[in-house]
């Protein structure tokens, strides 16, 4: 499973080589949302919008992120 970030205009964050910030979605691979949800607030401080489970997100969520889905482990 994965949980998708989103992330408000002023954070941007690099994590394991990647810079995600509002034009991106995190991607976090993980075992359940709570486990992404918990991963998304120790590598960002917290700093993030919102969080959303993969295949459960809003159908036009994408097209607000140019950079699209960023793989961050």
């Amino acid at each position: 499973m994965r949980v998708l970030i989103t992330f408000g205009q002023c954070h941007v964050h690099s994590i394991n080589g990647h810079t995600v910030d509002k034009d991106c979605v995190a991607a976090i691979k993980c075992q359940s949302p709570k486990e992404g949800r918990d991963l998304a607030f120790e590598w960002f401080d917290g700093k993030f919008h919102s969080s959303y489970v993969e295949g459960m997100e809003p159908k036009d969520l994408m097209d607000y992120y140019p950079r699209g889905k960023i793989e961050v482990n």
